[in-house]
């Protein structure tokens, strides 16, 4: 059944990018708000705003009673989750479907299968994804067969919590005297924070690189959209990412795509997703992550190296059940980066800075594409995800996309509170990220001081 109206089930910069593309399609839009937020760039765009809740986001954006109701009083026939907040919940996306709406991305089945890392692992290999050495499934056994695994292994190697997520729920093992008691204080973890004590282990990777690949899919269909970069991160969150993943050995660039394309076949993927990887420069291999049921914070620089609209193909595919695309019909141009801005300071171990912007200037141009949530004027709160806007650019190699990331960032004025870019601007001029020797700790083993603030 075709979308006529669609309920936007997100706030800020996602919010925008989603109504923007609904409204070029013609589709109605109705945006959730939390109280907070109706006064917002993203309500200004909607056709219709429906308040959900007050502006925590536990009373408003993780209101899933309040969202779906919102929804079927607006009239609306499917919902997009954007990403964040309940976009992975296989709980509320049953709750949208026995609503009578559309649920805009994969099949709640796949969201919980994907969203369970020994689950998913076992998928992986059943869909020949390779995979880093491991328990290759939960940890069982006595202690003896759990030091004998290790011990095949090697060390050093992780433990992480099957239901983890976020960079949440690891814990790293240096040496065999550690091991047991490490296994024990994870499960403890996990029991807490996920309500399940299951863990497994790996090989962990000393400079590792995080790659991954964007899948699409209609149950039928499946294909991919190439690879991305993602391995400059702060905790375990990226901040800067890029399109194609450079440096990479073209035979891995093949398996990991191919692997990908079989991984989303295997579960009759439909929608968009990312299959990440974490690549290994010193052996040359790429191991399965986790699979992202929904879409990427990132895709701008995938969409920006192929010119395919990803959030019109979700509505597309969640409209029709087809795609219209082809492996063949993908092409690839150039190279994209982006840079998330945040309103955090660095220089105080990156504490939010919420407030008014003052002031809120872009760079211009056709190889530049702003991607935000905020207008000069507004308010920042202090209840949300601290993301601002996602600076991206093309150029005809990465070397030439590298130097306009470059001129953009100092072309960025924001004042009123803190922001990330001086030390987005750092990390682009760093001749370590020029030469793709960084990794995904690089920030914080190598670049423990950010710089000043603006």
């Amino acid at each position: 059944m075709a979308i006529s109206t669609l309920l936007v089930a997100n706030r800020g910069e996602i919010a925008v990018r989603i109504l923007r593309s609904a409204k070029d399609m013609g589709i109605r839009t109705v945006l959730a708000v939390s109280e907070i937020d109706q006064q917002s760039l993203a309500a200004e765009l909607a056709d219709e705003v429906a308040v959900v809740g007050p502006a925590p986001a536990q009373a408003s954006y993780l209101n899933a009673e309040a969202i779906v109701a919102a929804g079927q009083e607006a009239g609306c026939d499917a919902v997009h989750p954007g990403y964040g907040f309940l976009s992975e919940n296989a709980a509320f996306a049953r709750r949208v479907q026995e609503a009578g709406l559309t649920w805009v991305g994969p099949s709640p089945d796949v969201i919980d299968l994907m969203g369970h890392k020994t689950r998913a692992l076992e998928a992986a290999i059943a869909a020949d994804v390779p995979v880093l050495p491991g328990s290759d499934g939960p940890l069982t056994g006595g202690d003896d067969d759990i030091l004998a695994l290790a011990r095949e292994v090697g060390y050093p190697l992780v433990i992480k919590a099957s239901a983890g997520g976020g960079g949440r729920g690891i814990r790293l093992v240096r040496a065999e005297a550690d091991l047991l008691k490490t296994i024990d204080v994870a499960r403890a973890e996990a029991s807490a924070s996920f309500g399940d004590p299951t863990v497994y282990l790996e090989r962990f990777v000393e400079h590792a690189r995080h790659v991954e690949v964007q899948v699409l899919g209609d149950g039928h269909t499946f294909l991919h959209l190439g690879d991305r970069d993602c391995s400059l991160q702060r905790r375990s969150q990226k901040i800067v990412e890029e399109a194609p993943a450079p440096d990479l050995p073209e035979e891995v660039r093949e398996r990991i795509r191919d692997s990908a394309v079989n991984l989303a076949r295997l579960c009759s993927y439909t929608g968009v997703g990312t299959v990440e990887y974490l690549y290994d420069p010193a052996r040359h291999e790429a191991a399965f992550i986790e699979m992202n049921t929904r879409l990427q914070v990132e895709h701008p620089v995938t969409e920006f190296v192929t010119g395919v609209d990803l959030v019109a193909e979700q509505l597309r595919i969640a409209s029709t059940g087809r795609t219209e695309l082809r492996q063949e019909d993908i092409t690839f141009e150039g190279h994209s980066i982006e840079c998330r801005i945040n309103a955090e300071d660095p220089d105080r171990n990156f504490l939010p800075s919420p407030g008014t912007l003052t002031r809120l200037e872009w760079p211009e141009g056709e190889d530049y594409r702003v991607d935000a949530g905020v207008r000069e004027g507004d308010t920042v709160a202090p209840f949300y995800d601290s993301l601002l806007a996602k600076l991206v650019v093309h150029g005809h190699d990465r070397q030439e996309a590298v130097r306009r990331m470059g001129e953009g960032l100092a072309a960025t004025h924001i004042e009123g509170i803190r922001t990330t870019v001086p030390l987005l601007a750092r990390l682009v001029a760093d001749p370590k990220f020029a030469d793709v020797e960084h990794w995904t700790t690089y920030i914080e083993t190598e670049m423990p001081t950010t710089g000043g603030t603006r």
